[in-house]
């Protein structure tokens, strides 16, 4: 069956499946093909395979598992990040991947999506990276909280506590995002443009090292700033 709320879209969002388990990548591709708006642009087994395939095929979205052989997901979401930044890239993660889960966010994923994730939450978040944007849900905040730490990437070294000074206003965009919040609604529930609150996360970005919604919500969350 179809899905009969396709986003506006002039062409289909390509997505490129990387996962060693073909139950995984079967379960994935099957739940893609019942969205008209999607379409499955190849499916890797390891970080190489993804790189290889996303140079060919140039999908919009790659799904990300973490744990492969040959290249592990981390490393190849950091060669996307520096090959093809264009390509926004979800993890696929399970319970106890915490850690790595937020290291990849602060690597330039997008967000993330457990394996056993409902179709639409799968199929939403597809479509929010291939705009842009990041889809979280509560409890990808809260089991972030649970973190601890998180290893800095190489490239992004955030500034510490102490010397990051972000507005109240700053704060509380942020925290709305954290809550899975589209700039519109931000807009709307705190009586400012979208183009205010986009500027507000460009700051917050700025100030923090990053460049993505969903790793200025991984580092605030580190530091507690979202409880």
């Amino acid at each position: 069956m179809s899905d009969p709320n396709p986003q506006a879209r002039s062409k289909p969002i390509r997505v490129l499946i990387t996962d060693d388990h073909f139950i995984v990548r079967q379960g994935l591709r099957l739940i893609l093909k019942t969205a008209a708006d999607i379409e499955l642009a190849g499916e890797a087994t390891n970080g190489e395979e993804a790189l290889q395939l996303t140079a060919e095929h140039q999908p919009d979205v790659v799904l990300m598992d973490l744990r492969m052989p040959v290249m592990d997901g981390l490393t190849a979401i950091e060669q996307l990040g520096q090959m093809h930044p264009q390509v926004a890239v979800i993890i696929l993660t399970t319970y106890n991947e915490d850690e790595m889960m937020l290291r990849g966010l602060r690597l330039g994923a997008r967000g993330y999506l457990l394996k056993d994730t409902d179709r639409e939450t799968l199929l939403n978040t597809i479509r929010a990276a291939a705009r842009g944007d990041s889809l979280f849900k509560p409890d990808v905040v809260q089991r972030a909280l649970s973190v601890q730490a998180a290893s800095p990437s190489p490239k992004q070294t955030p500034p510490t506590s102490d010397s990051i000074q972000l507005t109240p206003r700053e704060l509380e965009v942020l925290q709305a995002a954290a809550a899975g919040e589209r700039n519109k609604e931000i807009a709307l529930r705190l009586d400012i443009s979208s183009r205010t609150v986009k500027a507000h996360l460009t700051s917050v970005y700025n100030k923090l090292g990053v460049d993505s919604r969903a790793a200025a919500i991984a580092i605030a969350a580190q530091k507690g700033w979202l409880a």
